[in-house]
């Protein structure tokens, strides 16, 4: 029995048939976040240049954000400089700090790639 299926039911060709073509996408599948992480890496900088915006258009310090935030200002420099890749719990916290929505951040960076792209 291979993966709850009696081999004599499917019969070897179906089993290699089913294996090679697992094989496949499992190869196909790391060859996307291969070639996928150029774009990722272009869509976390444009997240990091989004944060920095919007402090900014906020008037508030980084010392602010990262007070609300629960965080150091070295903290927020090196994210909003693109020195650091941020935690969930970290976007989370100085999104919240901002008052923004963290699904629409990373939507406008994800819109902000695509033109750059």
């Amino acid at each position: 029995m291979t993966n709850g299926y009696v081999i004599g039911e499917l019969g070897p060709r179906t089993l290699s048939l089913t294996i090679v073509r697992c094989a496949v996408k499992a190869v196909v599948a790391l060859a996307c976040r291969v070639l996928d992480q150029k774009q990722l890496e272009t869509i976390a900088s444009h997240v990091a240049e989004l944060l920095r915006e919007e402090r900014q258009h906020r008037h508030l310090s980084m010392s602010t954000v990262a007070e609300r935030a629960g965080l150091s200002q070295q903290m927020v420099s090196y994210v909003e400089r693109g020195l650091r890749n941020p935690t969930l719990d970290t976007l989370l916290r100085m999104t919240a700090a901002m008052k923004l929505d963290l699904a629409e951040l990373l939507a406008a960076a994800q819109r902000k790639a695509r033109r750059h792209h």
